[in-house]
């Protein structure tokens, strides 16, 4: 379901349970909210351990499904006051799309 801004909302499941909703105007930018939320996160995109992710789209059968990785580096020089340390950084590979039974 397409909501007034454009967005689609999209619910992350875990061993067939659904828990955390991300909205995003395609699936892999909800990925990429997901992703960055991971526990395991390693020191450097090389070394970050590789997760598999399933969205279902709100409102349909659908189910993205992604390899996702995330990492931290140290926050920019120029960032703001309030962000400071490290930053989380993702990234996802689509692995396709299935539909539940």
């Amino acid at each position: 379901m397409v909501r007034e801004d454009g967005k689609r909302n999209f619910v992350l499941r875990e061993d067939g349970e659904e828990s955390s909703v991300f909205s995003g105007n395609t699936p892999r930018q909800a990925a990429m909210k997901a992703a960055r939320r991971l526990d395991d996160q390693g020191d450097s995109e090389s070394e970050a351990p590789r997760e598999e992710l399933i969205l279902r789209e709100k409102g349909s059968d659908k189910l993205h499904k992604y390899e996702a990785w995330a990492w931290t580096e140290p926050a920019p020089e120029d960032s703001p006051d309030w962000l400071e340390g490290e930053v989380s950084k993702a990234n996802v590979s689509k692995q396709g799309i299935e539909h539940l039974d």
